[in-house]
């Protein structure tokens, strides 16, 4: 019966590591002009019956007709997307994408390191171009994703990809931008005891933490040190200021904690999970405190909570000024990112402000604002054209995407299978 298993596992895994996934789109070639579009910018701007220009994958020209007239030329291509919306490439954010295929599949997991405090773990080289999870969330107008490791009390550093790529060199964006700290929690739920159990290591893992940090402190800052470090030489872009220091916990204590303690380092904190984040806004707009909010379409932190406390958290961060992101969390639950954005608009964020949570707010938290987020003269034309509202899953249909100003191929395995039984099972 174990070789049996063993055998049909194998053939499950070889089936999808030798499934064909769509290939990368080539460079733009040419100068194109969109036309007629209601342009959502990303920033709260709306512009009507818009006129796009992309070249060298880059945006050049963005402006209403009422404005100016079209750019015109002898080469360029014009396409009209009148009636149509276009929108700023999604990005996800806390993203095991590319990491992990089946996860009830051990060999197709790549994202957890054994060992407590490895920071020196890049999640981008293990980052599979050719998984056809991708492209599935990509045809959901995900472009791009912060692929970030799990495991340990640190986790090691996340970079920023775009979803349309050969090879993992290909895909980067922004390289080991973040290193990940994982919080203790004071306890945890015991489902063989069926009650709540004390962590009595609490206090212990939080010096762990503490003194890691310390002694990479003093590591960075030596000049001569007598022996290499790794783990030590990867913490140091924290120190300069180069990347930033993602704090996982969804409790507000140990929200208020763990920005202490970054900033007693001089540290810049940001925090991933943040379900009590409502509880201390005024505390993180104080302290200047990001956050990326987890999953919404979950059960509240504490029993007492509003049962949509979930879906009205973005709200509360943004009244207070709090910079945030919304995230679908994991690999597969990110074509979901979208609707759980439409979700929190109407729960009181409005549908710009919801897109900000899925565009230039993340592009700010990552430090690639200058870069991409938001259809501006200058960004990088990475962008989505829809029939529809892209918020709403009624009305979502994506029909094209660019990635700096490539056209991608939205084809993807999922839509595969649906053409195939399709034709199966139709009526005559």
């Amino acid at each position: 019966m174990q070789r049996f298993i063993i055998f049909f596992t194998f053939l499950f895994v070889s089936f999808n590591l030798f499934a064909q996934v769509p290939s990368p789109a080539p460079p733009q070639a040419g100068t194109f002009v969109f036309s007629g579009a209601t342009v959502h910018v990303g920033n709260g701007q709306v512009i009507e019956n818009a006129i796009l220009m992309v070249e060298n994958g880059k945006f050049t020209f963005v402006k209403s007709k009422n404005e100016s007239a079209a750019p015109k030329g002898a080469n360029y291509n014009y396409v009209d997307v009148t009636g149509k919306h276009i929108y700023p490439g999604l990005i996800a954010l806390n993203s095991n994408l590319g990491l992990s295929e089946i996860a009830a599949v051990r060999a197709t997991r790549d994202f957890r390191e054994v060992g407590e405090m490895n920071p020196s773990i890049r999640s981008i080289i293990a980052y599979n171009t050719d998984s056809d999870v991708v492209p599935t969330v990509r045809s959901n107008g995900v472009l791009m994703a912060q692929i970030v490791p799990e495991g340990g009390r640190i986790s090691g550093q996340s970079t920023l990809v775009q979803l349309d790529a050969w090879n993992w060199e290909d895909a980067a964006l922004a390289t080991d931008i973040g290193i990940h700290v994982r919080w203790p929690r004071k306890s945890s739920w015991n489902w063989r005891q069926r009650k709540s159990i004390k962590n009595e290591k609490y206090d212990e893992q939080i010096a762990s933490i503490e003194n890691f940090l310390k002694e990479a402190k003093a590591f960075t800052y030596n000049k001569s040190p007598e022996k290499a470090n790794l783990k030590f030489e990867a913490m140091s872009g924290l120190f300069s200021g180069k990347k930033k220091l993602y704090i996982h916990t969804n409790s507000a204590k140990s929200m208020k904690r763990g920005v202490l303690l970054a900033k007693n380092q001089n540290l810049t904190p940001v925090i991933v999970g943040g379900q009590e984040a409502w509880m201390i806004a005024d505390f993180l707009k104080t302290n200047n405190v990001a956050v990326v909010l987890g999953e919404s379409q979950s059960l509240p932190q504490k029993a007492h909570s509003d049962i949509d406390q979930p879906f009205k958290t973005a709200a509360a961060l943004e009244k207070a000024g709090v910079l945030y992101a919304l995230t679908g969390e994991g690999n597969w639950k990110q074509r979901n990112l979208p609707f759980q954005a439409g979700q929190a608009a109407a729960f009181g964020l409005g549908k710009e402000n919801a897109l900000k949570a899925v565009t230039s707010n993340p592009a700010k938290i990552l430090g690639v604002d200058e870069q991409l987020g938001t259809i501006q003269e200058g960004k990088d034309a990475t962008f989505i054209v829809s029939e529809g509202d892209v918020l709403d899953m009624r009305t979502s249909k994506i029909i094209d995407a660019y990635i700096q100003g490539r056209k991608v191929d939205l084809d993807d395995k999922q839509k595969g299978l649906y053409r195939k039984f399709q034709g199966k099972y139709s009526k005559e």
